[in-house]
């Protein structure tokens, strides 16, 4: 589904990005993506989702490169931004619309599916939103904006999902919700950016690490990594 091809990308105002990474994740797998502060990771999902571009090397998705170029094909740009979603940090920087039904039907209306509504109140449902449909997005809890976030995306029925540290506004029933809801959704391939073993436990059983230089320093299963002691101590991945 994915290959990355020495992707190289540095911000120009630090210098910071990724440094030569290479992988391959093939459909339904299910990844999760660690490493120290900086080390790159929101990076990486930014590159695969086309919001960023390399500098060098290539990204591609289902062996089409993900060029600017190509986003400005209309007709594969709404075939890509259905079949790949992304869940930022922050909820906020999402969320737009006047209320949680307007959010949810918001993308099946762009992308001209059918019965957006009647999709928009089916996945409020789903993720516990039914009756905050007239609710403005502003005024929910995080954990509930995080849930409106998510069902925005899913809504579309993509087969790639990548999530930006998706725990962090969450509390710990926030937390249990997300990863019971996610876990249940095997058909979706993931690639979940995090600091918490935990997550990556829960989700993943194949972990790749980035390193302070932006280096991808572990391609392997989950069981394997977590023996990886000093790699693990050298990146403050250790407890």
């Amino acid at each position: 589904m994915i290959d990355l091809e020495q992707v190289h990308f540095a911000y120009p105002d630090t210098g910071h990005g990724v440094a030569g990474v290479s992988a391959h994740i093939s459909a339904g797998e299910r990844v999760a993506l660690l490493g120290p502060n900086a080390c790159g990771k929101s990076t990486l999902l930014r590159l695969i989702n086309g919001l960023l571009f390399p500098d060098f090397g290539t990204v591609r998705f289902e062996g089409e490169a993900v060029t600017s170029r190509k986003l400005r094909d209309r007709a594969w740009q709404r075939w890509f931004r259905r079949q790949t979603a992304f869940l930022f940090q922050d909820p906020d920087a999402m969320l737009f619309n006047a209320s949680v039904l307007e959010e949810i039907a918001f993308g099946p209306r762009q992308h001209g599916l059918p019965r957006p509504e009647e999709r928009a109140r089916s996945w409020a449902e789903g993720v516990g939103l039914g009756e905050r449909l007239a609710c403005p997005p502003f005024r929910l809890s995080g954990g509930q904006k995080q849930r409106l976030a998510l069902a925005s995306v899913l809504v579309l029925e993509p087969r790639l999902l990548l999530l930006d540290e998706p725990t962090a506004s969450l509390d710990a029933g926030g937390i249990r919700w997300l990863l019971d809801h996610l876990e249940q959704r095997s058909e979706l391939a993931l690639v979940v950016a995090t600091h918490h073993w935990g997550v990556a436990e829960r989700l993943a059983n194949r972990v790749l690490i980035l390193d302070e230089r932006q280096q991808l320093a572990w391609d392997g299963d989950l069981v394997s990594a977590r023996r990886e002691h000093g790699l693990l101590e050298r990146l403050g991945l250790l407890f």
